[in-house]
């Protein structure tokens, strides 16, 4: 499985890396070939480089009108980020939302990088993974939405977030479907903490 944690909010996912939590095994660094690279381009950059986190870049929009590939290609490598063939071996795939193309690339050049980084879980061991987000549902209580990073998270697991404990009450899909287990390298929702989980 893979799931995908957008990041536009940048200082964000820097704090997050920068305080331990492992959320993401792979970034995909995502660059528009109309418009290259942007300030918050070099803020994923320098995050990427502190935390050592293997990337990967997605130039996307290749299918607008003044779209520039080799021009932000440059301007990766002025950034220290040397893309194949210009000198460095970060790889990147040409994509666009609109038509689809490179998609089916970038997903099998994830998959590869995941065998080449030896990135393994056992579905046997307890759960363990990183808070997203929580917040307080009206109805239900405190609701958390985790991403499992290593084994199996059950109904009526207990659960530890810093100094917040609980009991899983009810588990969710990513749909917010009701389910009863769920491994590594899925998003859930889970209600049942006692407080708001960090």
């Amino acid at each position: 499985k893979i799931t995908f944690i957008d990041t536009p909010g940048h200082e964000a996912f820097c704090s997050i890396r920068s305080r331990g939590a492992k959320v993401a095994d792979i970034a995909v660094l995502v660059v528009a070939a109309d418009e290259g690279v942007k300030s918050q381009t070099k803020e994923s950059i320098d995050c990427l480089k502190t935390t050592q986190t293997p990337f990967c870049v997605a130039l996307t929009k290749i299918d607008k009108e003044g779209a520039n590939p080799e021009k932000v290609k440059k301007e990766l490598a002025e950034n220290e980020v040397f893309l194949e063939g210009w000198g460095g071996d970060v790889s990147f795939v040409e994509i666009s939302a609109k038509t689809g193309q490179g998609i089916d690339e970038l997903l099998e050049l994830i998959l590869l990088m995941a065998e080449m980084e030896e990135i393994k879980a056992n579905p046997k061991n307890p759960a363990s993974g990183v808070v997203i987000e929580s917040h307080l549902d009206a109805k239900r209580g405190s609701a958390a939405v985790l991403i499992i990073t290593d084994g199996t998270l059950f109904l009526k697991d207990n659960l530890v977030a810093g100094k917040i404990c609980g009991k899983v009450k009810i588990l969710e899909d990513f749909l917010g479907k009701s389910i009863k287990e769920a491994t590594f390298s899925s998003p859930v929702q889970v209600i049942g903490f006692e407080g708001l989980p960090p």
